[in-house]
């Protein structure tokens, strides 16, 4: 015996309709009705008829779009096919449809796109014309992060700018404004950290200074010089703010502050008479992710010269890395204290290719579903722990001879 949703009407309502359509059926599943609604809310506990059961077999599902599928949006109408083909139990929860067209994606939803075929029959979003700028650019975010069509269609017909990413950003621009103030301050743009002054502003990290715990964080807003700087804020804006249209601030404000603080923390543990300096961490974390993100879901990723940016990228973080190399054994100008760690970048990386893969694997699935995401938060937390006590004992256990405070 077909099952079917339950029956809404304009009778029971108060609400008033106007723009995106519902479909719906009655007890029986005679009567089909397309209903026009601002927002698609799920129904009311009274507005249910006990009798039925919310659900639609997927083949009534299909006579549905078939009729009515003019009436819905291209993209909308392609995902709803893919639920209806991927859905291996023979039926449609409501809820389910409710969702998708409120913007939501359940768990049923994603096991069955999951189960069933991973490709949508329509023409894929790279082939729709007529788009303005700020859709092209949607698409053009979406195949740079994305590697499944039908995450793609739904990233795009969802994404608002509301909010924009506002956070690298930001991040960005305060880099930008700490640097030209201590540009001006020290009356040098190359090689600042070459200046007596540079270690004495309260942002880098310095091994004498350990306790104050800041340290660990703010020093992403010192850099040695213009040509650090602005290594990094290119990798920074290129893969930063695509990856936070697709992620959110939240998914990339964790990666990012994880990396930044895996930086400092292993270069206290490794390397443990140098200072630190730069947002290298931080960056290397988000980059490192996305590139590791795209090699392993290669034959998806339809990003144009894929191969050519990975490379170009690996080329940027290459020459950034052995300017850090090349700068940490260079004399210091003011001994005995040496110039700033390389470390911190390989902190990011290891972040990035743990913590940070699982964050962007599943853009729409929630982390704490995530088990993998749990095991990695807590293999970092547990080396943040050991990090921490290393920084409060090993270096007097140790007799480090550290160099005198800036």
């Amino acid at each position: 015996m077909e099952k079917s949703s339950p029956r809404m009407t304009g009778g029971t309502r108060d609400t008033p309709v106007n723009s995106s359509p519902a479909v719906a059926a009655n007890a029986e599943g005679e009567e089909i009705e397309v209903l026009e609604s601002t927002d698609v809310l799920p129904v009311a506990p009274e507005d249910y008829d006990p009798e039925n059961s919310g659900f639609i077999s997927t083949e009534r599902f299909r006579d549905l779009l078939a009729t009515h599928g003019s009436e819905l949006d291209p993209h909308k109408l392609e995902v709803l096919l893919a639920l209806a083909d991927g859905n291996a139990d023979g039926k449609i929860c409501y809820q389910d449809f409710v969702n998708l067209m409120s913007n939501k994606r359940s768990n049923s939803f994603r096991r069955a796109i999951l189960q069933g075929s991973r490709q949508l029959k329509g023409c894929s979003l790279r082939d729709e014309v007529g788009l303005g700028l700020s859709q092209r650019l949607v698409r053009h975010v979406a195949y740079e992060t994305l590697p499944r069509e039908v995450d793609r269609k739904w990233y795009f017909d969802s994404y608002t700018y509301c909010p924009p990413p506002w956070l690298i950003l930001a991040i960005t621009i305060a880099e930008v404004a700490v640097f030209m103030y201590y540009g001006f301050q020290l009356d040098r743009l190359v090689l600042q950290v070459s200046s007596p002054s540079f270690l004495k502003s309260p942002l880098p990290y310095h091994p004498q200074l350990r306790a104050q715990a800041w340290r660990y964080l703010s020093y992403i807003f010192m850099h040695t010089g213009i040509e650090h700087l602005s290594l990094n804020m290119a990798m920074q804006l290129l893969v930063g703010v695509p990856l936070e249209m697709v992620h959110g601030a939240l998914r990339i404000g964790l990666v990012y502050v994880c990396g930044v603080l895996a930086g400092s923390l292993a270069v206290s543990v490794t390397d443990m008479t140098a200072p630190v300096v730069g947002s290298s961490g931080g960056v290397y974390a988000l980059v490192s992710a996305h590139l590791a993100n795209v090699v392993m879901n290669w034959s998806g990723m339809k990003c144009q010269f894929k191969l050519f940016r990975m490379a170009m990228a690996l080329v940027c973080m290459s020459v950034e890395f052995g300017r850090a190399v090349w700068l940490r054994f260079y004399p210091p100008a003011f001994p005995p204290c040496p110039n700033p760690s390389f470390v911190a970048h390989l902190g990011g990386v290891v972040v990035g290719l743990t913590l940070g893969v699982v964050v962007l694997q599943n853009y729409e699935q929630r982390l704490q579903e995530q088990s993998l995401f749990w095991i990695f938060f807590c293999v970092y937390t547990l080396f943040v722990l050991c990090a921490v006590f290393w920084n409060i004992f090993a270096y007097s256990l140790l007799d480090v001879r550290l160099p005198p405070p800036p």
